[in-house]
Order: structure tokens, then sequence, then C-alpha cells
């Protein structure tokens, strides 16, 4: 299922993929990380005052998303070389990973690639199973925060909870 707008939607199978990730260039992907809700924030440019804004706002709730045992990947077209100076610029310590070849693949398989070729600035939560439990395109000059995030977690561990009983 996706939304309207094409974006993969929740119920879904999330496409597996790996791709190099700040620091060291090491592939990374969500498979990695069965067991744990997975936030893929994809952002169209390394560079850009929206994305900067938004990188640093997900990097200020690190310790909220990690409450909820969630991996946060950020991810746009930009080059390796590209994340890692911006990483370093805005003091962001979650991976970034770079979907620059072929030019936005992954971003492709889940419906956040633009036509004007980059990332459109989509959030993804993956459960812990490896099924899309939300998503959200947001308007390409609009951060979308934090708050869809932290309360599709939030579902995430009332679903969790109520399996416990």
């Amino acid at each position: 299922m996706t939304d309207p707008n094409g974006l993969i939607g929740p119920g879904r199978p999330a496409p597996g993929f790996t791709l190099p990730a700040t620091p060291d260039g090491q592939a990374v992907g969500p498979g990695q990380f069965l067991g744990r809700p997975v936030v893929l924030a994809f952002y169209p440019a390394d560079w850009t005052p929206v994305c900067g804004d938004q990188m640093a706002l997900y990097q200020a709730a690190l310790p909220e998303l990690e409450r909820h045992d969630a991996v946060l990947l950020g991810i746009s077209v930009d080059s390796l070389a590209s994340h890692r100076a911006f990483a370093e610029r805005q003091g962001v310590h979650f991976p970034l990973l770079a979907d620059f070849e072929p030019k936005g693949e992954v971003a492709r398989r889940y419906g956040a690639y633009t036509p004007q070729g980059q990332a459109a600035r989509a959030l993804v939560v993956i459960d812990a199973e490896g099924t899309v439990a939300w998503s959200h395109l947001s308007p390409m000059d609009v951060n979308p925060g934090v708050d869809g995030i932290l309360d599709a977690l939030e579902g995430l561990a009332d679903e969790r909870r109520v399996m416990a009983r």
C-alpha cells in the first residue's frame, strides 16, 4: 500500500538495501537492525537550511529515539564525502547514508524520489519485524519535526505491551 503521493505506506515489507554510511563508508541498511525499530529520514540535500535544521533536530532528539530502542538513518542522494563534511559541520552522529550510485535507487524503492533528482523530505518508521509501520511525506520546504516519529514509535511500544499480555 502506498499513500496518494507514492510514498510507501504502512503494512508493506520495507525494501531491503545497504548504502555506504558515515563516518567510515561501511554499508548500512535496515536489515542489520531486525528486532529494533528503524527510522529512515529521507532528505533532499546536505548543506540546505531546512535539511541542516532537520538533521540537527534529530540529533538533539536521538536520546528519545534511543529510549524506544530505535535506530535513525538519514538518507539523501549526496555523496559520502558530502555527508561526512555535513555531519561534522552539523554535529550529526547518527549514520547518513549516501543514495548516490545509482542515484536515488533506494529513495525510488520507498517512493521518496522527486522528478528534480533528489530525495523527497520523507519519514518512514519500520517495525522490529521489517514492516513499514508509519510514513510521512513533508513539503520540501518544511521540517517535518520529530513528533510524528515519536508518536509512531510510541504506537509500536503500545503494540508490544499488548502482545506481551
